[in-house]
């Protein structure tokens, strides 16, 4: 999946050029299908997004899966050529704009989703990933998001350097890994007058389920979740911990150990003898390698993403709390009468 985007990549920093995505209709119900298709079996769906760019607006027109890892026989790289030669011959929008994923209660920020977007960005600057989040979608709330690296985050891959010293520099954070791209689901004239359609033959008491309260099951999973997630950050926290004290240890005995020599040196001299050089017992202590920060800091934006989740959820199954608990008043009290 990693490089998945072309094999020409661009060496210079790719900038935003996306204000917003428009989508189809029939695009989002292709990934819908494939997602849930795919969830039922526990896989991860991934395939790709056809369609241009038009004054800052990334339209997203058409979309088919990857073929699946486990088939060793199939060449994705010419597999993707052949549909999209294939799609330019029957005059549809062949152009590759991006690609997308499936997802599960909001883990979709993870390090191959870092790399492959990079890989993607790099090659196709106005490319985004679309994730689509299937048991969220499941219980009524329909969670479909786009992002694009940052400027910073694709320097920072760029040099390869994931050093806190690096990430200072850049100023990269779990905040600045990843910028969200508004998306907007547009259908034709012709999509809207039959939905309005369908939306009349339905009985009165089908299609009207909004205030489904059965909101615990998903609200469950997020706390997991994050509980994973801040368990992974703490385990990444004492490993960093760990080498700053050997590092303090290390300076420690280094600094002792120039004094002594400082010491002996001051001997050798008043003696007349030749002096030992502070290089020799510096190559005593070989620096320790620093420990990469990448993993901690998408773990902490998985752990931001799971809060916002969960803040947003909370908001609306309270709203729908509220609204339930009028509705249920209401008609006790037109009961009683």
């Amino acid at each position: 999946m990693a490089n998945r985007g072309g094999r020409h990549a661009r060496t210079e920093e790719s900038d935003n050029t996306i204000n917003y995505v428009q989508c189809d209709g029939l695009a989002v119900m292709k990934m819908v299908k494939h997602c849930h298709e795919e969830s039922s079996n526990m896989d991860l769906a991934q395939g790709a997004l056809l369609g241009l760019v038009v004054d800052k607006c990334l339209e997203i027109t058409n979309c088919f899966p990857f073929p699946k890892s486990g088939d060793e026989t199939m060449d994705e790289e010419m597999y993707q050529l052949t549909v999209m030669r294939r799609l330019r011959r029957v005059n549809v929008d062949h152009l590759h704009v991006g690609w997308y994923q499936s997802s599960d209660v909001g883990n979709s920020l993870s390090l191959a989703l870092l790399e492959s977007q990079y890989h993607y960005q790099t090659s196709i600057e106005e490319s985004v990933v679309v994730v689509y989040d299937t048991q969220k979608s499941s219980r009524g709330f329909l969670c479909l998001k786009a992002y694009r690296l940052t400027p910073q985050a694709i320097q920072m891959y760029k040099d390869g350097d994931f050093t806190p010293e690096a990430f200072r520099t850049l100023k990269v954070g779990y905040e600045s890994l990843f910028a969200e791209i508004p998306i907007v689901i547009k259908n034709s004239p012709l999509t809207n007058i039959m939905m309005s359609e369908l939306n009349e033959l339905l009985p009165e008491d089908k299609g009207h389920n909004f205030l489904d309260l059965g909101t615990a099951t998903v609200l469950e999973n997020h706390m997991r979740s994050l509980i994973e997630r801040v368990d992974e950050l703490y385990q990444e926290a004492v490993r960093y911990n760990k080498y700053q004290q050997v590092v303090f240890k290390q300076d420690t005995e280094k600094h002792r150990a120039l004094a002594k020599l400082a010491a002996e040196n001051a001997v050798r001299t008043s003696k007349g003898e030749p002096t030992v050089a502070e290089e020799e017992v510096i190559k005593q202590f070989r620096p320790m390698p620093v420990p990469a920060r990448l993993t901690a800091t998408i773990t902490s934006g998985q752990i931001n993403t799971h809060a916002q989740h969960i803040a947003q959820f909370c908001s609306q199954s309270l709203a729908k709390l509220f609204i339930t608990e009028s509705l249920q008043n209401a008609k006790e009290a037109k009961e009683t009468k």
